[in-house]
């Protein structure tokens, strides 16, 4: 299976119990692929920009109880997640520092998997 295959099935399960994707993060392999399926130097995944990270993973939000949001960053193709909850008065500013966070854990999660990873 393709990574971008691997793309659509993450978000298929996601907007099915209700979030949104929000970001798309694909290493070069996958924005590659993604290129020659769009036929041009495409770099959106279903209506979302997608940016070149070393970990193929996709942000997810939705709204919550009391104007708060929900926000998921899902590694794509692995059954691993990282979920935060805002407040509804916390500034943006707040919220980019907390997903950034997210983001180098999640490279943290992959990178041990990398090194010992023979290809």
């Amino acid at each position: 299976m393709g990574r971008i295959q691997k793309f659509r099935e993450t978000l298929a399960m996601y907007r099915k119990h209700g979030w949104h994707p929000a970001r798309v993060l694909m290493t070069a392999e996958a924005l590659d692929e993604l290129r020659g399926e769009a036929g041009a130097d495409e770099l959106r995944f279903e209506g979302v920009d997608a940016q070149e990270s070393p970990v193929d993973a996709m942000w997810f939000t939705r709204g919550a109880e009391g104007g708060r949001a929900a926000w998921e960053l899902r590694q794509v193709g692995e059954p691993y997640a990282l979920f935060e909850m805002f407040e509804a008065d916390e500034t943006e500013e707040d919220r980019e520092d907390v997903r950034r966070e997210m983001e180098a854990r999640l490279r943290e999660h992959v990178a041990p998997r990398a090194e010992s990873d023979p290809s």
